[in-house]
């Protein structure tokens, strides 16, 4: 496909990543991008819409609109309810699901291959014509503060939340991307609209596919069926990460175990340090022959589930420890956290560990192709976030040539600083003062 086509009048280019992967990569007209891979051998295909739309980017008192509008895209269009949409997918043979994130959003479906330009005619008239029905509306804001209150039963998400809040105080990316009991129930359809009418633009859009489809085809249908999309966007601007901490530290909560999680900020997504990172986060707690899994779990046997976890935003990240244990091993397992932290921080690790690491990370990069939904998520995270498609054999390279000495220094500037820490759990009166006077 040229840039002759009438439906083409944008960039079109082929890029070569890695092996015999072939991305094909079109930006429309309004500035919607187009990325595919085709893979002969499977008979799937899956695509997904990739919106930069998330919790980081509400306004003040709208906190889950962005969650809200994902779950409201499926309650059906002006020309299909939502049992239309289910039972046209049902009978293709295909499935059909949507998250958010706190910098994304992203509607998908995986369909035979038979069936790609259903599933491009059913996702576009989702974002072209939702219905967004008053009643609707009504309904879905008890199935949402369903979710939310779900959330707040799970502590090892809820911790979660805890932390992010400790981490970025009052930023937005501290919020719950399910947003506040009462936020949802604020919320209307005029300032649904508003926010699509900001956000859901060809500017913000994605459309990624990998399986056996021609990105020919697909260009084609999104052309044909996003042509009502709004193109004029305003820009999406971040909020610059203060540094200030949220003044929770611990939540009473009666169950079985305590459920923490301490660390800090992290690197952005961009940060050239962030292979570095990634080998730090798998040699800390990223498998069972991990520091934190073998010393809490291994060794001592005082948590049955502990790991450490990154992510990264445009300009920021977070990384973190998570573990839970009996009320009566806080202390324990918080020490061991935090004397490896700080280990790690002023040592780095040791070049055995970052060999083991550097394997694992690169086995799972490359088990992560197996499956089309992996390259599509892949493609259009790449594309979304970076506005590149990395080969993976780039990615190889980049992951191999991390050293010791890298790791060293992102240890230093990531675990150097004095970690923040959530818990939540049935604390006594003393273990919560002394957690208030270690994280003061």
């Amino acid at each position: 496909m040229g840039p002759s086509s009438p439906y083409n009048e944008g960039k079109f280019a082929k890029l070569r990543v890695g092996g015999d992967r072939l991305v094909s990569r079109t930006i429309l007209p309004g500035g919607l991008r187009v990325v595919t891979e085709y893979v002969p051998h499977v008979r799937s295909v899956s695509i997904g819409f990739w919106l930069r739309a998330g919790s980081r980017y509400e306004a003040d008192g709208q906190h889950g609109i962005s969650h809200f509008i994902e779950h409201m895209l499926f309650k059906g269009t002006r020309t299909r309810s939502a049992r239309d949409l289910a039972e046209a997918m049902d009978s293709a043979g295909g499935q059909m699901n949507a998250f958010t994130a706190r910098e994304l959003t992203c509607y998908y479906a995986r369909v035979p291959d038979q069936r790609a330009e259903l599933a491009v005619e059913l996702l576009a008239d989702m974002l072209v014509n939702p219905l967004l029905d008053e009643g609707d509306i009504e309904k879905e804001k008890g199935v949402v503060v369903e979710e939310i209150r779900m959330c707040e039963d799970t502590p090892e998400d809820l911790v979660h939340e805890m932390f992010s809040e400790r981490v970025f105080g009052r930023h937005p990316l501290a919020r719950s991307i399910l947003g506040t009991e009462d936020s949802v129930g604020a919320l209307d359809r005029g300032a649904m609209l508003d926010y699509m009418a900001r956000h859901y633009t060809a500017g913000n859009l994605v459309v990624a596919a990998a399986g056996r489809v021609e990105h020919d085809d697909v260009v084609r249908w999104v052309s044909e069926r996003l042509a009502g999309l709004g193109s004029a966007s305003c820009p999406v601007t971040e909020r610059p990460v203060t540094r200030s901490l949220s003044p929770e530290i611990w939540r009473e909560k009666d169950i079985e175990q305590v459920h923490l999680c301490i660390g800090g900020r992290g690197l952005s997504r961009c940060d050239e340090r962030r292979f570095a990172a990634h080998i730090l986060d798998m040699a800390l707690g990223g498998g069972m022959s991990s520091r934190l899994f073998q010393e809490i779990r291994e060794k001592r046997g005082l948590a049955y589930n502990v790991y450490t976890y990154t992510s990264g935003y445009a300009d920021c990240g977070i990384a973190g420890v998570y573990a839970g244990c009996r009320p009566d091993r806080l202390n324990e397992v918080l020490a061991i956290c935090r004397d490896q932290l700080a280990e790690v921080a002023a040592n780095g690790l040791t070049e055995e560990e970052t060999r083991r690491a550097i394997g694992q990370l690169s086995g799972s990069t490359v088990l992560g192709l197996e499956d089309t939904g992996s390259r599509m998520h892949r493609l259009g995270k790449s594309e979304l976030c970076w506005g590149e498609q990395l080969s993976v054999d780039g990615m190889l390279e980049k992951i191999a040539a991390v050293t010791p000495d890298d790791v060293r220094r992102v240890a230093a500037d990531v675990l150097g600083q004095r970690p923040a820490l959530s818990v939540i759990g049935p604390l006594t009166e003393r273990q919560a003062a002394r957690l208030s006077e270690s994280a003061a």
